[in-house]
């Protein structure tokens, strides 16, 4: 009796993605080459740098939960064209699964893209274990392009991680730190704020903090997060994100986002000297 297993069924999708990884050159070469699902190891091939004239903002939320891709799709929305949002987490964490108004589908690296207005939308199509099986962004399509990377990892995992995207963000213009107007959220913010000071300069870190206006905060918020939050107030690097009761609820989808909103995510194209989109769609 033969000890052989059987070798599974593969289905058409299963070969016509070995296919594009093949001309794509991302094949293993042998026993344990390369990690994660697609075979990517630490080669050049898995390095990535903005174009010239490429210009790259991170947002970084200092908890789940805390708006972080509605700050980054409202930021873009706010930004004149050409921009584009990549969304850098697993498709179990997605907060912009339903926020285009129009899917254009799977790109050959496993970026699925959607419309939204003036904005492309790209997220990951696969589960992804852990920072570094982030696939490498798509090619900028213009000289001028504003890349908004909506990061979805945690600052001390992400930082403590051997990848594209972590150098992407060490590298990126500009950075905002996205948490709300809560003791807890201040204090994650005071650590992640550390943390990112090894690697950019203070007017480089903006705050976003989702919540009431500052003036209605508790009284002690201020201080909840120590010095780094309380610099980042003093030095007016705080923009107020206004919460949006059913935004809260039903999440990003294509309605319209809030004016209010996107108005607050212009202030976050300030200090860059970007060029912000007058327009009235959302």
């Amino acid at each position: 009796m033969s000890t052989h297993n059987p070798s599974r069924p593969v289905g058409v999708d299963e070969l016509k993605r070995a296919w594009q990884a093949l001309n794509a050159g991302e094949f293993r070469t042998g026993p344990g080459a390369g990690k994660g699902p697609r075979g990517r190891g630490a080669a050049a091939e898995d390095n990535w740098s903005p174009a010239d004239g490429e210009h790259t903002i991170a947002v970084i939320g200092s908890a789940g939960s805390v708006g972080a891709s509605t700050v980054a799709l409202a930021t873009g929305l706010a930004a004149a064209a050409p921009v584009r949002v990549i969304e850098c987490c697993s498709v179990t964490a997605s907060g912009l699964a339903a926020a285009s108004t129009a899917e254009l589908g799977l790109h050959p690296t496993d970026w699925r893209q959607g419309k939204r207005d003036h904005v492309l939308l790209e997220r990951a199509s696969e589960v992804l274990a852990g920072v570094d099986e982030v696939p490498l962004p798509t090619e900028a399509q213009n000289q001028t392009q504003l890349t908004i990377l909506d990061i979805g990892w945690e600052a001390g995992q992400l930082l403590a991680t051997d990848c594209w995207l972590a150098e992407a963000v060490r590298v990126a213009d500009q950075i905002v730190l996205v948490t709300t107007a809560t003791v807890p959220g201040m204090r994650r913010a005071g650590v992640a704020m550390d943390l990112l000071a090894g690697y950019w300069k203070s007017e480089q870190i903006a705050l976003a903090v989702r919540g009431p206006r500052r003036k209605k905060w508790p009284r002690g918020l201020e201080h909840a997060g120590g010095p780094a939050v309380r610099r980042a107030l003093d030095a007016d690097r705080c923009v107020e994100i206004p919460e949006d009761r059913e935004l809260a609820v039903k999440g990003l989808d294509s309605r319209p986002v809030p004016a209010p909103l996107i108005s607050a995510a212009r202030q976050l194209l300030e200090p860059a000297h970007l060029p912000t989109d007058t327009s009235e769609s959302a």
